[in-house]
């Protein structure tokens, strides 16, 4: 019986969908081409090509297939990682609009739907993106920040 060829990871490569790339798995080594991989393991891959970037990829074939795949593997995930970039039903706008535009330039009325509209599990906010928020909403409206934001602010 013939060995099954491995195809380490090279981390100076550009990956396309068609490369292989064999990695350690708890039934040990699987070779799969890199299309197949962004349906099997896509937070994995996704985690070595942003958080890791130890994996280069097609933009194109790879990266955006998979950025898709994310949001119905790991819709948590996927949320993290878009963070303010996350297209969100927000009042006022007939069509989605990316959270960044209503958090800049309306933090009050961003701050009211996410915390008291009870919709903090449609956006996540880093903790240094929480204080921004709770910082100019404080500037501009001191009585709308809940205690706890405030406390958030004040240690």
């Amino acid at each position: 019986m013939l060995a099954e060829e491995t195809y380490p990871l090279d981390s100076e490569k550009v990956y396309y969908s068609k490369d292989e790339l064999t990695l350690d798995t708890p039934d040990g080594p699987k070779t799969l081409k890199m299309g197949y991989w962004i349906v099997e393991d896509p937070v994995r891959i996704h985690k070595m090509i942003i958080k890791e970037k130890v994996l280069q990829v097609d933009t194109f074939e790879v990266l955006n297939p998979l950025v898709s795949k994310l949001r119905r593997a790991d819709p948590d995930y996927y949320k993290r990682f878009m963070g303010l970039a996350l297209t969100i039903d927000y009042p006022g706008y007939s069509t989605g609009i990316v959270a960044r535009i209503p958090f800049e330039i309306d933090p009050v009325g961003f701050y009211k739907w996410w915390r008291k509209g009870k919709h903090e599990d449609k956006v996540h906010l880093s903790l240094g993106n929480q204080i921004r928020l709770f910082q100019k909403v404080n500037l501009m409206d001191p009585k709308m920040l809940l205690k706890r934001d405030l406390d958030i602010l004040r240690h």
